[in-house]
């Protein structure tokens, strides 16, 4: 049970836009044009990055759904993505995105645990300035968007189906088309 009266079965982040949806605009922005906008890093790794802040703050709704996001990006590779969350370093992932995932670890600790060594690294493993500016801010906004959905207790389905479900519709579709979509409003009957 949520701990306002959020939106009776709607999951997650959908809850808190669909109390106040005049925060729905801004935030799917945000994720829309971070994670899925044009970038030489791909939706895949983003959406690896995001899952590794989210696991890391454990926000089960957040990991769930951006894992799943990830590996339909990613061509189902659930397993990378779970690779990547359990040991980075030890992940078959490029050196650039290990470097890039240790800023982000850093970031969701807190932005003045990254070092100048750790930007050095990045860029000495190919990373430019806008790959680590992004890393920085899909950290930082999954720090905000984890602490959303846990601060108010949002409901978490428990069914891998249904992340697997919307997960795949969000990286066909994108976040604004998916959302607030009539198939995350039967999130209950998606997830049993």
């Amino acid at each position: 049970m949520a701990h306002i009266a959020l939106p009776e079965g709607l999951p997650g982040i959908a809850g808190g836009i669909a109390f106040r949806p005049e925060t729905a605009g801004p935030m799917g922005e945000l994720a829309e044009v971070l994670l899925r906008g044009p970038s030489t890093l791909s939706a895949g790794e983003r959406e690896m990055i995001a899952t590794f802040v989210s696991g890391r703050n454990e926000c089960y709704f957040c990991r769930t759904s951006h894992r799943a996001i990830a590996a339909h990006q990613l061509d189902g590779n659930y397993a990378l993505v779970d690779s990547v969350c359990s040991d980075y370093l030890a992940a078959p992932v490029s050196e650039k995105l290990k470097a890039l995932l240790a800023i982000a670890g850093k970031v969701q600790k807190g932005g003045k645990n990254v070092t100048t060594e750790d930007i050095l690294q990045a860029k000495g493993a190919g990373a430019t300035d806008i790959e680590i500016h992004d890393t920085v801010l899909i950290a930082a906004a999954f720090c905000m968007f984890n602490r959303y959905v846990d601060g108010l207790d949002s409901f978490t389905p428990t069914d891998q189906a249904f992340y697997d479900y919307v997960g795949g519709r969000i990286a066909h579709d994108g976040y604004k088309a998916v959302l607030l979509s009539p198939e995350i409003r039967a999130a209950k009957s998606i997830s049993g």
